[in-house]
């Protein structure tokens, strides 16, 4: 059996399908998680939500900030203007069953056996594993509630940008969801920073530091799988492995083998091919 970490999709079926003919997948014997974003941009959302729902127990995926918006405006939530690409999964008659799938979906996933996180964004450095899993299921109870609109009508918004145990309600479940669907960079303060998403070095000049490089109470022995971050080339940031190869945006479709120590790399180019950066 083979286990896949694969970075953010986002509507870019066709590229899904060739980077598993690749990794020669076997749904009867082989493990996908995807580290969110399954939707919005790309032109083939509804394709790929079906898809990846119908791989039943051989699939996972770990919600993202597209996947949050899809969800928010199944709810009626349309405080930010939707995508077009995500019309067709809204018009579907499947739409409730795909919502309803999504919707049970998990803000992070944790293998003990293999000792590897999934996440769409990151782990916010103040927080260890059993304090993450805590607060991630925090979100995941309210989303599988009877009132999943009530979190979404509060979902937006980029305050408070720094954590304390004392947040509570709609504050606190807006800062859990922004760690594991929207954080890059921190200030020398530990607030989120939302202003910037590329990688440069005037950023770090400036006081904002990507999450993975700062001190963390993760275990040592703990790998986190994370996507969201187009712009960061791919690859091993000391244990955390970026996984967004940006394919949506010209980039690439990225897979990574994590069932054992070696790292299997594995890419296929999107249809508008740029050039592959990659983490030295």
């Amino acid at each position: 059996m083979a286990i896949y970490a694969i970075g953010d999709v986002q509507g870019c079926y066709t590229e899904l399908c060739r980077l598993l003919e690749k990794i020669n997948f076997d749904p009867s014997a082989d493990k996908l998680w995807f580290c969110g974003d399954l939707v919005n941009r790309g032109p083939q959302s509804l394709q790929t939500l079906r898809f990846v729902k119908s791989l039943g127990d051989s699939a996972l995926t770990v919600l993202g900030n597209h996947d949050l918006h899809l969800l928010a405006l199944h709810h009626g939530i349309r405080k930010i203007r939707d995508s077009r690409s995500l019309h067709p999964i809204l018009k579907s008659s499947h739409r409730d069953e795909l919502m309803g799938w999504l919707q049970t979906q998990p803000l992070l996933h944790y293998d003990k056996k293999h000792k590897a996180v999934v996440v769409h964004a990151g782990i916010h450095p103040a927080w260890g594993l059993s304090k993450a899993r805590k607060l991630a299921s925090e979100v995941e109870t309210v989303l599988r509630g009877e009132n999943p609109a009530r979190f979404f009508r509060k979902m937006y918004g980029n305050k408070p940008g720094a954590w304390s145990d004392d947040l509570s309600g709609g504050r606190r479940l807006r800062f859990i969801a922004n760690v594991f669907t929207r954080m890059r960079y921190l200030n020398s303060e530990q607030k989120l920073d939302f202003t910037v998403n590329r990688t440069h070095r005037r950023y770090l000049r400036s006081g904002l530091t990507p999450w993975f490089l700062l001190n963390t109470r993760l275990r040592e022995d703990v790998r986190v799988l994370f996507g969201h971050w187009s712009t960061l080339p791919v690859g091993c940031y000391g244990r955390c492995f970026a996984l967004d190869g940006g394919c949506v945006w010209g980039g690439h479709l990225v897979a990574l083998r994590v069932d054992y120590d070696a790292e299997d790399w594995f890419f296929v180019d999107s249809y508008t091919k740029k050039p592959l950066k990659v983490a030295k």
